[in-house]
């Protein structure tokens, strides 16, 4: 049964492709992932983007820094069958994500581009100057690039010192930092103050810790008003509020962190903009 779907979609692969010749440059360009969604929507013109992920216009909740201005762009919940209809002749995927796709789509022998994950800023240029070469956007890679160097150079300029010792609080009580978050925070003046003997195994940080801690500033991932489910609830716990006036406490929208690219720095500054808040008021 699995042998004649295969090649059933093979027979409306070819069907598909014999339909509409392809150019050399990538000229229908699918992204399966909302990382990808992120990179492609900058680096390719809209009208060579075949289709994004659903995620990359998704509301509930917000998880996309281009949710407002992709609106235009098709959307699909990423399978064989979707993607074959696009007639992509490339489709790019972040590394380990949706398997079978990736191996159904490599059957059919169908481009894939395999975008690895950066964990850091130097891995960002790596991957961003790739994806430039690769969908025929250099120029674009190389201003995405040169963006972000000069918003690091302005959130290093003014950034506190000595670094704000912060706690960055998320939803279920989340307070592993690490990677391009942890990079992004130092460049803005901010100090990891999570004490790494609190943490659980998967990187929770019980309330009681976080009031022990008492940092200069905590930071709690997400709107004032966002969600009253169970995930949020630990954000507005009431025992939080013993911390008044010894911590600054407020809410940040950090989704350029969601996903590492160059657009990351994007929270340099709202980060930097909290640390100078909490700086400002320790001194009172």
């Amino acid at each position: 049964m699995y042998r004649a779907h295969e090649r059933l979609m093979f027979f409306l692969w070819t069907i598909l492709v014999l339909s509409g010749p392809v150019a050399g440059a990538p000229q229908r360009v699918v992204s399966t992932f909302l990382c990808t969604d992120e990179y492609v929507f900058r680096l390719v013109p809209h009208d060579r983007i075949a289709a994004l992920s659903y995620e990359a216009v998704d509301r509930h909740p917000v998880v996309s820094t281009i949710a407002d201005r992709a609106q235009h762009i098709r959307v699909i919940r990423p399978s064989t069958e979707t993607v074959l209809a696009l007639k992509p002749d490339l489709v790019v995927m972040y590394t380990g994500t949706n398997p079978r796709l990736h191996v159904n789509l490599r059957k059919l022998g169908i481009p894939v581009l395999d975008v690895p994950w950066a964990n850091t800023l130097d891995d960002v240029r790596r991957v961003t100057t790739m994806l430039g070469d690769k969908l025929g956007a250099p120029d674009r890679a190389r201003a995405l690039l040169a963006d972000m160097d000069r918003k690091i150079g302005q959130a290093k300029a003014r950034a506190p010192r000595p670094p704000v010792g912060a706690i960055l609080y998320e939803p279920q009580g989340y307070a592993t930092v690490q990677g391009i978050t942890e990079e992004v925070m130092q460049i803005a003046g901010i100090a990891n103050a999570a004490p790494p003997h609190a943490l659980t195994r998967t990187g929770q940080l019980p309330v009681e810790a976080v009031i022990a801690a008492a940092p200069e500033l905590l930071i709690l991932g997400g709107e004032a008003r966002s969600g009253s489910g169970r995930a949020y609830a630990v954000l507005h716990h009431p025992a939080l509020t013993s911390l008044e006036g010894r911590t600054t406490m407020e809410f940040a929208n950090l989704t350029p962190l969601l996903c590492p690219g160059p657009w990351s720095l994007d929270s340099a500054q709202t980060l930097g903009d909290l640390a100078r808040k909490a700086r400002r008021l320790h001194r009172q």
